[in-house]
């Protein structure tokens, strides 16, 4: 990626909303260890090692608390990004809940935005069994989240693609 920058556009609900999932998981990496169990966690640290678990184990050791605090650091980008955007009023039926806003993002917020959407599209697909893309339920609400997020990344990866 050059030194160019990036502008999206989102509406401040839409800002609102991605703010509190952005929210949410850097609690979840706060809160959470690989070793508690968690597979949405256990998949952001993934294993070079999947067939020698003693490798595994110790590999998971040495890098996990590095590779959370990352996440998190990412998260924290985003969620910076997001402050003024994500301002929304108190009244439902106030337009401005729809008003357009851009958000200028340097490279390396790019890069933070990309890393953090993938991981919480990945916790949510974890979260909701998907494990190929058949593995979707349109009737089920939490698939319309999920889809989003994958719509708002691809957007973002042609944007930061684009020569």
């Amino acid at each position: 990626m050059t030194g160019r920058v990036v502008v999206l556009e989102v509406a401040r609900l839409e800002a609102a909303h991605l703010s509190r999932l952005v929210g949410q998981f850097a609690e979840l990496v706060d809160e959470s260890s690989p070793l508690d169990g968690d597979p949405a966690i256990a998949r952001l640290v993934p294993t070079p090692y999947p067939d020698d678990e003693e490798a595994a184990r110790e590999f998971r050791s040495l890098t996990q608390t590095d590779l959370l605090n990352r996440r998190r650091a990412d998260a924290e980008i985003v969620l910076l990004s997001l402050t003024d955007a994500a301002r929304i009023p108190d009244d439902p039926d106030d337009p401005a809940l729809l008003e357009e806003v851009e958000i200028r993002l340097e490279p390396e917020s790019a890069r933070a935005w990309l890393r953090t959407l993938a991981a919480v599209r990945l916790v949510l697909a974890t979260r909701l069994g998907v494990t190929a893309a058949e593995d979707h339920d349109a009737k089920d609400p939490r698939f319309g989240v999920y889809e989003w997020l994958g719509y708002r990344l691809d957007g973002l990866v042609a944007a930061v693609d684009r020569d």
